[in-house]
């Protein structure tokens, strides 16, 4: 397994709630996301950006008004929409308890003897192994 994929799959499935979070904060424009993204180890290009923001807004997260640069062409500038703020706060609710979850679990199986990990007891639970479903299930 590649562990550079594996790193970067795990930032891509919280950068909309990273997204978010820094339109909540204050309104910005894509380069300022972009900018307060990058020192948090959560890469963002703009290739990638800009067709979540415009799925942001078509699910009603997030709006954009136009204002004149002041060198320059107009920006699109963004902000949080109520809908937008609930969802981010139970974003944010959600990611708290999976990161505990993945703690515990992590913190449990590094004090778990392996030889208790595997037991041949035949009396013991047998492990269950449960698969992701398919993105089309």
């Amino acid at each position: 397994m590649d562990l550079e994929n594996a790193k970067a799959q795990m930032r891509k499935g919280v950068l909309e709630m990273c997204v978010l979070a820094v339109i909540a904060g204050r309104e910005t424009y894509p380069p300022e996301i972009i900018g307060k993204l990058e020192g948090t180890n959560v890469l963002v290009k703009e290739g990638t950006l800009y067709p979540l923001l415009i799925r942001l807004k078509n699910d009603g997260l997030v709006d954009y008004i136009w204002r004149e640069g002041v060198k320059g062409p107009p920006r699109k500038y963004f902000t949080i929409t109520e809908n937008g703020r609930k969802f981010l706060e139970e974003l944010t609710d959600s990611w708290k308890e999976l990161v505990q979850a993945v703690n515990q679990t992590i913190e449990h199986n590094a004090s778990t003897d392996v030889g208790e990990a595997f037991s041949t007891d035949p009396g013991a639970p047998r492990p269950l192994h449960i698969e992701p479903l398919p993105p089309d299930a």
